[in-house]
């Protein structure tokens, strides 16, 4: 028997029905999250509000309730199902957090990590050891019965400690922040408080199964050196390397399939190594940023349309379709959860001020990294559902961490566009502005001129618009040749 035959009899096909309703599911997640986005952007928030509220109405938390027979024929308790959707989500995550990765400007990186690593090691700090205490001060209820007292008030902490990429590059985008020197500052930070961040899990999950040793601790620590070891030297060569050739064919198509082999693989290695797999698309990211291929942005800028309009508000929906705030009715459980999510915002703002402080950043400009950093999102819902598999939280418990996950990336917007207005513009954010909109295949919106799109003549337009794309690339091209020259990339 052929092996083509002997695969044909081993592997059954996606049934009917299945493939039925996954398209049905995708169809209903994505048109609710387009329409609820746009609500909300309307409403001055971000789109990923309106996202996340679609999963959550068409989840248990809603539509269960109020159309039993339809939730449970849309949205089965059928784990491929469920795995089909989670499949698609994690391949628009990768590529969000890639293009979020790309960004990131090294010369800030390289000009203000100290800082960065000030704030974040000062935040770190505050927000564990507020973390733990919290663990300790929770009632019995809230922690199962097996689980060592100790390990627990751990967890939560470390549940504490994280910020979300995702979510933060997602508000920064969305807000038009994302060039600004403190919208970086804010990217670095929340980098590296994601890396000490699952350090720590692993640590974590070490002490609930096999407890902790020197192996147990020096694991993740020395699979984190080899990333950085990787990105430093044959990671940066490949990722330049690969998109000079893809650039090389003149082929958009080209391009666009190299940079989404390099995030997926990178988030592979990365997963293999016991870390999650969107930190390895982050940092890849941030290489393919800084490849210096002059023309790499306007060639991207249909993946990055297609990232935000149907995969990344696919993936924050099916966010919210996990969740189920019908757990939070007990109102001794709200009280907890609402004491929990005071605590975990004063923590995160409190440190940032002080880290800030001992940074010598400007008031304005701590202000606005609080309310970066202490976006959770998606990040914490994944750290909470480990502590789920490892019998570390309580149905409960996990619905006051996955809330505290959604309410604090909404309050983020309000207070980054109160700081932001009193921080000024520098002549290098513009520099950045003007690569991030050609990206985006928004370059001829003029950067930091506003109303010179009316300004200009109708007859003019192509003639503008030419203008200002030459503009953006060449800005883009000088913005690159710095990052190369941060990274010691030289021709």
């Amino acid at each position: 028997m052929s092996p083509v035959s002997l695969a044909a009899e081993t592997v059954d096909p996606l049934p009917q029905h299945t493939l039925l309703v996954f398209l049905l599911q995708i169809g209903s997640l994505l048109l609710l999250a387009t329409v609820l986005g746009r609500l909300a952007r309307r409403c001055g928030l971000p789109t990923i509000v309106g996202e996340l509220a679609s999963g959550v109405l068409l989840g248990p938390s809603v539509l269960l309730h109020t159309a039993p027979g339809l939730s449970g024929w849309l949205f089965p308790r059928d784990p491929t199902q469920m795995h089909l959707l989670d499949a698609v989500g994690q391949i628009g995550v990768l590529l969000l957090v890639g293009f979020t990765g790309m960004h990131l400007d090294l010369h800030v990186v390289r000009t203000r990590g100290g800082k960065a690593a000030v704030v974040s090691a000062v935040d770190l700090m505050v927000t564990l050891g507020l973390g733990v205490w919290l663990g300790y001060a929770l009632p019995g209820r809230l922690r199962p019965p097996d689980a060592d007292p100790a390990v627990f008030a751990w967890f939560v902490g470390v549940a504490m400690c994280v910020s979300s990429i995702p979510v933060i590059g997602r508000v920064l985008v969305d807000m038009k922040l994302i060039h600004r020197n403190v919208g970086q500052l804010i990217l670095v930070v929340g980098t590296i408080d994601d890396a000490v961040g699952w350090l720590m899990v692993s640590v974590v999950t070490a002490l609930a199964t096999t407890g902790v040793g020197a192996h147990e601790i020096a694991t993740p620590l020395w699979h984190l050196a080899v990333v950085v070891l990787v990105l430093l030297t044959v990671g940066r060569r490949t990722v330049r390397w690969v998109m000079r050739r893809a650039a090389a064919t003149g082929s958009r198509g080209t391009t666009i399939a190299a940079t989404v082999i390099l995030l997926v693989l990178s988030g592979a290695g990365v997963q293999a190594l016991g870390f999650e797999a969107v930190f390895g698309a982050f940092l890849c990211g941030i290489l393919i940023g800084s490849s210096g291929v002059d023309t790499q942005a306007a060639k991207l800028e249909p993946l990055n349309a297609t990232v935000l309009s149907f995969l990344s508000p696919l993936y924050f929906a099916l966010a919210g379709l996990r969740i189920d705030l019908t757990t939070l009715a007990h109102w001794d459980i709200a009280l907890w959860g609402l004491v929990a999510l005071a605590l975990a915002v004063l923590a995160k703002y409190l440190g940032g001020f002080v880290g800030s402080t001992f940074a010598r950043l400007g008031r304005w400009e701590a202000l606005a990294l609080g309310a970066g950093i202490n976006a959770r999102g998606v990040i914490q819902v994944v750290i909470a559902v480990v502590g789920v598999r490892l019998g570390l939280l309580t149905t409960a418990m996990y619905s006051i961490i996955v809330l505290i996950a959604i309410l604090t990336p909404l309050m983020a917007p309000p207070v980054l566009r109160f700081a932001m207005k009193r921080i000024e513009h520098t002549a290098e954010e513009e520099l950045r502005e003007r690569r991030v909109l050609a990206l985006q295949g928004d370059a001829g919106a003029g950067a930091g001129t506003p109303g010179a799109e009316a300004a200009a003549p109708a007859s003019g337009s192509a003639s503008a618009s030419a203008s200002a794309s030459a503009s953006a690339s060449a800005s883009a091209s000088a913005l690159a040749e710095r990052e190369r020259a941060a990274l010691g990339l030289h021709e």
